[in-house]
């Protein structure tokens, strides 16, 4: 392995201290290559069983140009996805042999292009068949759910049953959250973390489900490791894509869940969530956004049909835990409203007594395959922006890889970075200047947490990024007329990201990289548009840079190993200058080494180096810095008109 951990750096073989700025490859990757998944393709996932990821993030001939692309603008580490179903869809611990050396081979020839990687095992609300990515289809057939009839109890949102695209409002536009409070998501992710706790009863081949579904989990991931263990570029794992709590510390009626208020779309309580995929009909209100706000708009009965999730022969497992029964008059009521908050009356905290003792248990089944191997963890985001405290028994060695958004423009689909939204103090932040230090507050949060973690550990935003289909696809239509315009309002943004990045000397892997993007339907994937790559931007297949979106406002100067302590560093895009300072230790023989692209210098740049002297590789678009002396150093480099 190339790299270690020391404190909040990563450190090379040569004892540099290096800044990984990286790239996740890919979005596509959360849906099967063939038969085709994307979601806006109409399916019943019947045949989960026999589909196949081998192609995704892109086939194995198109690697080297992909890989040469990421490099060249100034990449060095892959937040690279997988799915649990991509290894295991044909039935438990029947491993898809053919994508494990897919993989193998295509995080070989990413290392023969000098990239990082560690994998990142992804997941949104479970599964595809609920709307998202993840886990294979058998898991649910495992609890007794029938997948098939989630889309007509309201059990999740999912794209492949719901979208029109005659009727752009049949499918209204994902929300996390909402989705995850559904029947389908809250079940399975409450049963993976707590059955042990909260359905004891629920088991599956005699085996607890909390441990049926973990162990599978362990060991699909545990093929990967077994495949690249020998790779040297493979730095570490992440333990798992924002892990959900399903319903785990949530109230049955949903009196204590936060941001409750801010749900989009139908807002389910856990209560509203079992009754309905029960096959109870039950009125739920809806909510949109309505001028400066969140409202909810109107109220409709859910589940008119009277259609149950569970599969014949298997009983309602909340029903059976006693969380809620028939009164005399036949009606469902709640019997137990602290059934997922308390255990023998002591509150119980997910972080502490669910996430922990399975990041450990991960950590130790990947560490039997490669033992020095670095783990990635996710905390809770919105707790860390809250500044509120959460416990995690940390092992050694890791990471903390929390993803970061600029939520406001996001969530708007239109760039406010002259208005914006602070989530901690809920106040409005006006002006251009205040919104960069606002951004640049929210990730010093994030890092000022990890120095609380043993002896501080390195801070790495495993997720950020912007939505290119800003205000209705503008740029897209502009980029046909004017395309040296049409990406003005994406470089401003990316430039005020990188910038809070910068200011606070973060390590980063930005959300991300689809090589099969597509104006119409993003990345292949519930409409999200935030690929810095498209093949419908590709009109020049000879220019590296085609293809590209914004391409200045990712791709600029940054640190690549540094021969000391990096102190500062600052980009100004307007006047391309750039300035690192460091603490240099003269007992490190190798140079420090810059990334100066030529996108930001076309006609080449000027150096000032307050000691040392420097050598450039034009092609790689580096520089190699030697000091003479330990002590503090200041590089600045203009731009040449």
């Amino acid at each position: 392995m190339l790299l270690k951990v020391k404190n909040e750096w990563f450190v090379d073989e040569y004892g540099r201290k290096v800044l990984l700025r990286g790239v996740n490859l890919g979005g596509n990757s959360k849906v099967p290559f063939k038969p085709n998944g994307a979601t806006h393709i109409k399916t019943n996932f019947t045949d989960h069983r026999v589909v196949s990821f081998i192609g995704r993030p892109f086939p194995i001939k198109e690697a080297e140009l992909h890989f040469k692309r990421i490099k060249h603008w100034g990449f060095n580490c892959l937040r690279f996805l997988i799915t649990w179903e991509a290894i295991e869809h044909s039935g438990p611990g029947k491993y898809d042999k053919e994508f494990l050396d897919y993989i193998e081979e295509i995080l070989k020839i990413a290392g023969e292009f000098k990239l990082y990687a560690f994998i990142d095992p992804h997941q949104d609300v479970w599964s595809r068949m609920t709307g998202g990515d993840g886990a294979p289809g058998w898991t649910f057939e495992k609890v007794g759910l029938d997948y098939s009839k989630f889309n007509l109890s309201e059990a999740a949102l999912v794209m492949q049953y719901r979208f029109d695209p005659l009727d752009p409002n049949s499918y209204p536009p994902m929300h996390w959250v909402g989705n995850s409070l559904k029947f389908a998501n809250g079940t399975m992710w409450t049963l993976f973390f707590g059955s042990k706790k909260f359905a004891p009863s629920s088991k599956i081949d005699g085996i607890p489900t909390q441990d049926y579904l973990q162990d599978h989990y362990l060991n699909a991931i545990k093929q990967v490791a077994l495949r690249i263990k020998d790779n040297p570029y493979i730095i570490g794992f992440d333990t798992l894509n924002e892990p959900n709590q399903g319903w785990i510390e949530l109230k049955v009626d949903g009196s204590n869940i936060e941001g409750f208020s801010e749900v989009l779309g139908y807002a389910f309580t856990p209560i509203d969530a079992m009754l309905t995929g029960s096959g109870y009909p039950r009125t739920v209100g809806y909510r949109e956004i309505k001028r400066f706000g969140i409202r909810e708009t109107r109220k409709d009965i859910i589940n008119k049909n009277k259609v149950s999730c569970w599969l014949d022969g298997y009983e309602d497992i909340w029903k059976k835990e006693g969380v809620w029964d028939l009164n005399e008059e036949n009606e469902p009521v709640i019997l137990n409203n602290d059934h997922f908050t308390q255990i023998n009356g002591k509150n119980v905290i997910f972080h502490q007594d669910f996430l922990s003792p399975f990041i450990n248990n991960y950590t130790k089944i990947i560490r039997s395959v490669i033992p020095d191997t670095i783990m990635f963890f996710e905390g809770p985001a919105e707790k860390l922006m809250k500044g509120e405290s959460f416990e995690l028994d940390f092992p050694s060695n890791i990471v903390n890889a929390g993803h970061w958004y600029d939520v406001a423009t996001l969530g708007t689909q239109k760039p406010m970075l002259k208005a914006n939204f602070d989530t901690i103090s809920n106040k409005p932040v006006i002006g251009k200047n205040n919104v960069q230090n606002l951004f640049i507050k929210q990730l010093s949060i994030i890092k000022e947490f990890s120095k609380t973690i043993q002896n501080g550990i390195p801070t790495l935003i495993g997720e950020f990024g912007l939505p290119y289909n800003l205000n209705n696809k503008e740029a897209y239509h502009k980029f046909k007329t004017e395309p040296e315009i049409a990406w003005k309002s994406h470089i401003k943004a990316l430039s005020m990201y990188y910038n809070a990045l910068d200011a606070n000397l973060l390590h980063a892997t930005q959300w991300n990289y689809t090589a099969d993007n597509t104006n119409q339907w993003g990345d292949q994937w519930n409409l999200e548009d935030l690929s810095i790559f498209s093949a419908d931007q590709r009109l020049n297949p000879e220019d590296i840079n085609s293809g590209g979106r914004a391409i200045e406002g990712f791709c600029r100067p940054h640190l690549i190993a540094c021969a000391g302590t990096p102190l500062k560093m600052e980009f100004k895009r307007k006047g391309g200058e750039f300035i690192f300072e460091f603490e240099a230790d003269k007992s490190i023989g190798a140079p420090t080494i810059l990334y100066l692209p030529k996108i930001q210098y076309p006609h080449g740049f000027e150096i000032n180096l307050s000691e040392g002297n420097y050598d450039e590789n034009h092609y790689e678009q580096i520089i190699f810095i030697r000091t003479d002396k330990s002590g503090k150093h200041q590089i600045k480099i203009t731009r040449k008109d």
